[in-house]
């Protein structure tokens, strides 16, 4: 991207003049008496500041225009970035100034035609007029500056990215040639020559320091330097893990925290014996001048080399399993920690190579071998860890361990694969003569391992410390419940979420590091512009290259569907069950969750292809046409989905009946419902079906169901007696409840008969049946025993001649049925 042609050189006089005349009517109107700000003059502090950015855009854009070195270009990127906040700033405060400005203006009110005003509101209109124009002006002026800020700051991001491409495109004779080590032989002896009088300065500048004397503070450093790795650094881990079992209680928090500790001693420790070394050197005097960089960067590789080890050692916890946070075995644990050893010990040498390579000025070629032997030890490195890990597996599966590599096989599967497709692809850049490609994918593989496990440490971290600190149980919930009266489920929930957006910001921090090779700043708000940058395509005119766009945007499609089920395990699986919604609420709302998430997927991956809001907006009034015609049912059941989902008059675990058709209501989708029916098949009824028609619900109002019996006894019996034998076999039943009652009632007396009609109630109407039955059982052994006939409703019997008319039939003696035939 080159820069705007404009430039703010060219009117820095003017703008000057402007804000000068600015701050004069300020402070006049100030002097007058307008309550322009009650501190100062804010508005020619902005004016002031935006002038102070243009000056620093200009200096940038002019040190830009030589050639720079990384360090200068993140100093210029951090000043640009910096000029662009401060004109942001200040347009905010002059347009909240033009905001009081307008007020005033707008509070004299219109000259009314024909009058004369007074001078001093005369005088007082013309000088608020030229205030808001001046303040307009320099806000226009703010915004400029801050997009030119915006663009420099684009253009060094872009160069650093162009850079980066050049290293990765750039080739040279394959190791395996003899053209590749004739070069190096060539340099050889200039290289020696270097390396020797490197070292001769060296010793000259020590000999020439020295005083005789012994060197007590680099005795001392180094002495410091031996207790710091070795005694203090393993006194510190026994020391954690004493006080965190004796004083801590037992809980995922502790074995964190005694992690951590371990990853900071591990760090901390090599950092500063390595920097103590350093500084007792310099403090006898003994340091060479030239030595100093080649000794900083052994402070630096010392302090990477100890995070290498302290995370890996941390990840695999080969010696106390008990407090190892990932889920891995002893064996594999024992079989990956002495690799964990090569890759620190790589990670070392490799950043003391660079170091003295830079302090000594190597040759190309000889920056170039070096490289090609660090990506052979690197890539051999990786190859032995897959192959180790491929060794586990196959025991583990061999020994049909499934509880070990359940749940993970699939994702190590998935990542091992992609190791060795990187590998191989580095080994054959490294055949080929791209060496740098090939060095660089093979660090970037490990950093990537180590990036990764400590991403993973501080991830299981922060969610143990959410979910522990904020739960209903801790001292945090307690005191918020009994202080606030905020409920227990709120306060899970508040953990959840909570540990969710740490964890989020965590692994969008992790994607800045990652990716800084790359171009990107290393700023968490960076990290989308970044994958943005890295997405986008070749553009001809309007029209975007169709295989790329294509594959991004399936890209995209696929990561969007990935993030949602990600978040939907979370939501299932840890949120929902933390609140107090029953098991209907918890379907609507993921039900809900899942598709507003799938359609923000399809929404991001239609605009990684370069289709705006708008034109899915037209591209959807397009097909709403068809969707009219051709698609009614379909939206009319979605529609009816959603209505249920929202009113939720039908809920999973209703037991509903539909038609004839009765079941429990299993699954509520926003096309269908299915209902299982008793003979356990299951009943499909759209939508629509349950929205439009009559549907009975016998759980809706209330979970309870009812029991009634209907029989008939002879008008002799005993009435009394009959509804004790009632309600004593309701009451020895006990699927029928006390509370309500049952009941017996005499709900008439017809042809000699008293007929009964009983009522239980059971805690659902799914026991109804079952518990009638067993109700009906008893009740007749019990009346058989006191010698009652029991009978149903009186019915009559009418014969019917066929061709003829039909005669009365003898009427049916008492206590007998009698039925109705036509």
């Amino acid at each position: 991207m080159s820069r705007s042609s404009f430039t703010l050189s060219c009117h820095a006089p003017s703008a000057v003049l402007r804000f000068l005349v600015l701050a004069c009517i300020m402070v006049g109107l100030v002097g007058t008496g307008m309550p322009v700000s009650a501190q100062g003059n804010p508005a020619a502090a902005s004016a002031t500041r935006i002038a102070e950015a243009e000056a620093e855009v200009r200096a940038v854009d002019r040190a830009l225009d030589s050639k720079v070195d990384d360090d200068d270009r993140r100093e210029l990127r951090d000043r640009a970035q910096g000029a662009k906040d401060s004109t942001d700033q200040a347009v905010s405060d002059l347009t909240e100034q033009l905001a009081l400005v307008n007020a005033r203006i707008t509070g004299l009110g219109t000259p009314t035609p024909g009058e004369a005003e007074a001078p001093e509101l005369v005088a007082q209109r013309k000088a608020l007029s030229l205030l808001r124009s001046t303040i307009d002006a320099a806000i226009k002026r703010g915004r400029l500056a801050g997009v030119e800020a915006g663009q420099l700051v684009d253009e060094i991001d872009q160069s650093k990215a162009a850079q980066f491409n050049e290293k990765l495109s750039s080739k040279a004779p394959s190791p395996l040639s003899p053209a590749f080590w004739t070069i190096v032989l060539e340099q050889a002896p200039r290289d020696w020559r270097r390396v020797g009088l490197f070292l001769k300065q060296g010793g000259e500048q020590i000999a020439q320091q020295w005083r005789g004397g012994i060197p007590w503070q680099a005795l001392l450093g180094f002495a410091l330097a031996v207790m710091l790795i070795g005694p203090v650094r393993l006194g510190g881990h026994r020391l954690a893990q004493r006080r965190l079992i004796a004083e801590a209680p037992p809980s995922r928090v502790r074995r964190s925290a005694y992690t951590f500790w371990r990853v900071a001693v591990g760090t901390l420790c090599p950092l500063a014996a390595a920097f103590i070394f350093v500084q007792g050197l310099r403090w006898a005097g003994l340091l060479p001048q030239r030595w100093t960089s080649f000794l900083d960067g052994f402070v630096f590789a010392s302090g990477v080399a100890g995070f290498t080890a302290a995370v890996t050692g941390a990840v695999l916890m080969r010696s106390q399993p008990s407090w190892r946070i990932a889920p891995l075995d002893n064996e594999t644990a024992q079989r990956l920690r002495p690799l964990s050893w090569g890759l620190t010990l790589l990670t070392f040498i490799t950043t003391m190579v660079m170091s003295f390579e830079g302090a000594i000025g190597s040759s190309r070629s000889a920056v170039i071998a070096s490289q090609a032997v660090e990506a052979l030890l690197h890539l051999l490195l990786i190859v032995a860890t897959l192959v180790v890990l491929g060794q586990l597996r196959a025991r583990r599966i061999a020994q049909e361990d499934a509880a070990t590599h359940a749940g993970v096989s699939a994702g190590l599967s998935v990542a091992t694969l992609v190791a060795w497709i990187a590998v191989g692809v580095a080994g054959l850049a490294l055949l080929v003569g791209y060496i740098w490609f090939s060095w660089f994918v093979a660090l970037m593989i490990g950093w990537t391992v180590l990036l990764g496990s400590a991403l993973y440490l501080m991830l299981v971290a922060a969610d143990d410390i959410a979910t522990s600190v904020f739960v209903r149980d801790s001292k945090v919930g307690v005191t918020l419940t009994r202080a606030l009266g905020v409920r227990g489920s709120m306060i899970d929930q508040f953990g959840l979420v909570l540990s969710g957006m740490i964890r989020l910001v965590l692994v969008l921090l992790t994607l800045g590091v990652l990716l800084q090779p790359f171009g990107a700043s290393g700023d968490p708000g960076a990290v989308f512009d970044q994958i943005t940058s890295v997405a986008d395509g070749v553009k001809i005119g309007n029209v975007w290259i169709s295989p790329g766009a294509i594959l991004r945007g399936l890209v995209v499609l696929f990561v969007g569907l990935g993030l949602v089920r990600l978040f939907m395990r979370w939501l299932e699986q840890r949120y929902l069950p933390a609140t107090d919604l029953d098991g209907s609420g918890r379907n609507s709302v993921s039900l809900v969750a899942r598709y507003i998430g799938i359609a923000l997927a399809v929404i991001w991956a239609l605009a990684s292809l370069g289709i705006g809001v708008e034109r899915i907006a037209l591209l959807l009034s397009a097909l709403s046409v068809g969707i009219g015609f051709g698609l009614q049912a379909i939206t009319q059941n979605f529609v009816s989905g959603l209505i249920l989902l929202a009113e939720r008059p039908i809920k999973i675990g209703d037991l509903i009946r539909v038609g004839t058709d009765e079941g429990d209501v299993k699954r509520i989708s926003v096309r269908s419902t299915e209902i299982e029916l008793a003979d356990h098949s299951t009943l499909i009824v759209p939508n629509s079906e349950l929205i439009t028609k009559s549907v009975l619900n016998k759980t809706l109002a209330g979970p309870l169901g009812r029991v009634q019996i209907q029989f008939s006894v002879p008008i002799e019996t005993d009435a009394d007696m009959v509804r004790g034998i009632v309600l004593d076999c309701f009451t020895a039943e006990e699927a029928v409840l006390a509370d309500p009652a049952p009941k017996a009632f005499i709900d008439s007396i017809v042809d000699g008969r008293i007929h009964f009609n009983c009522f239980a109630h059971v805690e659902s109407p799914r026991a109804a049946y079952g518990t009638r039955s067993a109700v009906l059982f008893a009740l007749l052994s019990a009346l058989r025993d006191k010698d009652i006939e029991i009978g149903t409703l009186p019915q009559k019997m009418e014969l019917v001649r066929h061709g003829g008319t039909a005669s009365p039939a003898a009427p049916a003696p008492p206590g007998q049925d009698e039925t109705k035939m036509k």
